[in-house]
């Protein structure tokens, strides 16, 4: 079978415009092994984003296999409605152990939108117990990415990914400037939260959701104490504070969940993506447990949501195994302990291309923002950004043997986020493509097209 022609005949393909799905060069990935990937033609790509920011432990390994394999042939599926199984109260339990303060207990899901999902609808169900009906408002920042389905579209901060759905999408979000330009002396952008609060009215607030780093607009890390000032503010009004760490948790920043890394217990954290190291779709919630009770005393009685495959055997066996696994190879100290070298190699293209405006990140989790010559301070133009984050940048990866993600959300940038067993020669790797690149990006802005 020629799967690319199958694949362009009858696959829908996600976020892919037409064009680029029915062209001749469309990839046909065929084995991975490690944090590399190879297509159906011998080409190896070095995966510079963890597929979506989730093969944390990086591809071809049997022992997670393995025990999805063992979890099926035992029971391959019941449903977590009014049951429970061993594999679901095993990764429960390991995630509440690594979770900061006492957020100890999990909702299981499937996917990312399904946890935000979640934690909207949780933080409505706590307020509706404590007979605070009027809370159903939500604050975000601009640029934020929450999920797709349509109540966390609506939270979500990326005007191209509302803009046709408007008409479908509930009123209750706010969104505020981000953390981008903001420094630790000012918190404008948690000011700007307070002030959206006493706006609304704080009778109406229900939650704030924000990443510890947020992706949109580029690997946003915050300033010193904003989420400590995002914590007392909510405090100070009754507010929920959700850290959606979709991205962020099971070692990206160095930490199985991100907000430890800023000192900060949220009352609900998001999770996905490297739960399971991709193996199989995962996400969740975790929430405090006083919030869960106050619903479970209450009148009402129940988190009145659910989903089928919520906590699937197979799939928490997976996470069961991915999570100790983490432990047996110390997996948050080799980020941390790596870090920095991650950085300096960045740190070092921003020196040696002048198309790079700067870099942003933290533990394994990077942006390079680019700009026509930050030596003359010339932005990208219009047409050369839209053609950089509309094909050309893509192409280039593609021809370097890098699989990073050229985003355009709020600028013109390259994201890395590489599975966290990267060591030092994958490092150097990546930042030698990287840097094949920037060389080609430099010389097509120079007229070499």
């Amino acid at each position: 079978m020629d799967f690319r022609k199958a694949s362009q005949a009858h696959v829908v393909p996600h976020f892919t415009k037409g064009a680029a799905w029915n062209a001749d060069d469309l990839i046909v990935m065929d084995h991975a092994e490690g944090c590399y990937v190879t297509d159906s033609e011998g080409k190896r790509y070095l995966d510079g984003l963890a597929g979506l920011f989730c093969t944390n432990l990086g591809h071809g390994r049997s022992d997670l296999a393995a025990e999805a394999s063992k979890q099926m042939e035992r029971m391959a599926f019941y449903p977590n409605w009014g049951f429970t199984h061993e594999p679901v109260s095993k990764a429960a339990s390991m995630i509440a152990d690594v979770a900061p303060g006492d957020l100890e207990d999990v909702f299981f899901v499937s996917s990312g939108s399904e946890a935000v999902e979640s934690a909207l609808k949780f933080a409505r169900n706590y307020h509706v117990a404590r007979g605070d009906e009027g809370r159903y408002k939500v604050i975000s920042r601009e640029w934020s990415y929450h999920g797709t389905t349509i109540a966390a579209l609506a939270v979500t901060g990326v005007p191209k990914f509302r803009k046709h759905f408007m008409p479908m999408l509930w009123d209750g979000p706010r969104h505020v400037r981000n953390t981008h330009g903001d420094t630790a002396d000012a918190l404008a952008s948690a000011k700007a939260i307070e002030d959206m609060i006493l706006a609304e009215g704080p009778e109406t607030v229900a939650l704030v959701i924000a990443e510890p780093v947020q992706n949109g607009r580029g690997c946003l890390v915050p300033p010193d104490g904003y989420w400590q000032e995002l914590r007392r503010i909510c405090d100070k009004y009754g507010v929920l504070l959700c850290a959606d760490e979709v991205i962020c948790s099971f070692g990206r920043l160095g930490h199985f969940f991100g907000s430890e890394r800023f000192g900060v217990v949220p009352d609900m954290i998001t999770f996905a993506k490297g739960v399971t190291s991709a193996y199989l779709p995962l996400g969740g919630v975790v929430v405090r447990r006083p919030l869960l009770e106050h619903i479970w005393e209450s009148e009402v009685g129940l988190f009145n949501h659910g989903s089928t495959f919520g906590g699937h055997p197979v799939a928490t066996a997976v996470a069961v195994a991915n999570i100790q696994a983490m432990h047996d190879e110390q997996i948050m100290q080799h980020v941390r302990s790596h870090e920095d070298t991650m950085r300096a190699g960045f740190e070092s293209l921003v020196e040696r291309h002048d198309i790079v405006r700067e870099v942003r990140g933290t533990g394994y989790f990077y942006a390079l923002e680019l700009m026509a010559s930050r030596e003359r301070g010339l932005d990208l133009s219009e047409p050369d950004a839209l053609a950089l984050q509309q094909g050309v940048l893509l192409s280039m990866c593609k021809e370097a043997g890098l699989l990073i993600r050229p985003d355009d959300r709020g600028a013109t940038m390259l994201v890395f986020s590489p599975p966290l067993i990267a060591d030092e020669a994958v490092i150097a790797d990546m930042h030698a493509k990287a840097d094949q690149v920037l060389t080609r990006a430099a010389a097509w802005l120079a007229g070499d097209r």
